[in-house]
């Protein structure tokens, strides 16, 4: 399977900007873009920070309940 980029040729990606035109139209664009952009650098920077406030597997809390001892 090819992917998406490879599939498509300059007149159906001609076709889905226009088909974007006339849905948002040309001034709503580039508040649409900003906003799209603001999202992606908060999303970025939560998975920076997400990964820094896990605590490593060896000091997790043992799990309970799955291992019973006779």
């Amino acid at each position: 399977m090819l992917p998406i980029a490879a599939a498509l040729g300059l007149p159906e990606i001609l076709l889905i900007v226009f088909a974007i035109l006339l849905l948002f139209g040309a001034r709503k664009l580039p508040e649409l873009a900003r906003s799209m952009g603001s999202s992606v650098h908060e999303f970025k920077k939560g998975m920076n920070e997400g990964g820094k406030d896990a605590a490593p597997p060896s000091e997790a809390p043992p799990k309970t309940g799955t291992n019973r001892e006779p």
